[in-house]
């Protein structure tokens, strides 16, 4: 069966570019987009995702509170933290708030260790 994800970054222009590599490169489902964490909380427990790909620095609700509310709200449900702000203490909350992987928006290649990386992550049981 085809994963279905989540997509959460303010960016419309990155949730395009992660959709449309999503789409192109895999049988994956994009079920859902949001530009904040607070509305990605809505979608994940209305979807119920098997991932979302959640960006760090949003409005409304930031990327690591959402995260953590999201693994008790839709524990099944893996998280890959995808920023431009990687740092060893950003590691480390993640990782205690549950987040299974983080990933910098790094350039060339970026996209491809993003489906890399979730490929490699077990899917909602």
């Amino acid at each position: 069966m085809p994963r279905s994800i989540l997509i959460v970054d303010d960016s419309p222009a990155i949730r395009q570019s992660i959709r449309f590599w999503i789409e192109s490169k895999t049988d994956w489902e994009v079920c859902g987009e949001a530009g904040n964490g607070e509305t990605a909380l809505r979608l994940a427990e209305l979807l119920n995702p098997d991932f979302v790909i959640l960006d760090v620095a949003m409005p409304v609700m930031n990327g690591l509170e959402a995260a953590d509310r999201l693994v008790a709200t839709v524990p099944k449900t893996q998280i890959v933290l995808f920023t431009n702000y990687p740092s060893d203490l950003l590691r480390e909350h993640a990782s205690r708030v549950g987040i299974k992987a983080v990933l910098v928006k790094d350039g060339e290649g970026t996209l491809d260790r993003l489906v890399s990386t979730i490929r490699n992550l077990p899917s909602a049981a």
